[in-house]
């Protein structure tokens, strides 16, 4: 297949998938345009549009902003945390705290820079006192990234904490019991790993040992998928 054939069938699959998202929010009708072409950057700035004021649970209460994602359309590597914190709230992107500095240097140490990965969360509000998300706001969100997933398509996912893990995999088994190996999440490759956050709250060399394992588990399978 040539490469204006490749081009055309990423931008079908690209539709596709977000007519399949704007189902799965209620729309009946739309009126389209070359716009839904426009390839994965496209297909996310109209993702973050469709969440733009989203009462649809009852965590717009208390949020100050939306926290979508961030990163690159095209990336291979997708890092779901499981809802925004204080600081993340405060500026509107996600893992930009302590536990964002720890991630990053923890990507870096495997050779992966941040800005090469795009990141997000299971919810995009933050949740009162940063309690986990309860399953009608997991529900309200599901949409919004599923559409990212969706529109993204990384080769891998890396599942960042007990409740991202739990809930991407649809089990409660501990995280203790489930990272160190890669999961199927559909066709794409999982690997689950200590939340930052948790690990700022158990420095010790334990931890430590295990997430620098995963990490380089993590690296594994990006070259994998990207054919390396």
């Amino acid at each position: 297949m040539g490469a204006p054939a490749d081009h055309l069938a990423e931008a079908f699959h690209g539709l596709a998938d977000h007519l399949r998202f704007l189902q799965a929010l209620g729309v009946k009708e739309l009126p389209l345009s070359r716009e839904y072409l426009a390839g994965p950057g496209g297909g996310l700035r109209r993702l973050e549009q469709a969440i733009e004021g989203c009462t649809r649970c009852k965590l717009c209460r208390g949020r100050r902003t939306i926290v979508f994602g961030s990163g690159p359309a095209e990336a291979g590597l997708m890092l779901i945390g499981e809802g925004p914190g204080e600081e993340e709230d405060r500026q509107g992107k996600p893992f930009v705290g302590r536990a964002g500095q720890l991630l990053t240097r923890m990507l870096e140490s495997v050779g992966i820079p941040r800005d090469e990965v795009y990141i997000t969360n299971i919810v995009k509000c933050r949740p009162p006192g940063n309690r986990n998300p309860e399953p009608d706001e997991i529900a309200a969100c599901g949409p919004f990234l599923d559409g990212q997933l969706a529109t993204i398509r990384p080769g891998v996912v890396c599942a960042l904490g007990t409740f991202a893990a739990q809930t991407l995999l649809r089990t409660r088994e501990p995280i203790g019991k489930l990272r160190g190996r890669v999961h199927a999440f559909g066709a794409i490759p999982l690997i689950p790993t200590f939340h930052p956050a948790f690990l700022l709250r158990n420095p010790g060399p334990q931890y430590r040992r295990l997430a620098w394992e995963d990490m380089k588990l993590l690296r594994r399978e990006y070259d994998r998928a990207r054919g390396g």
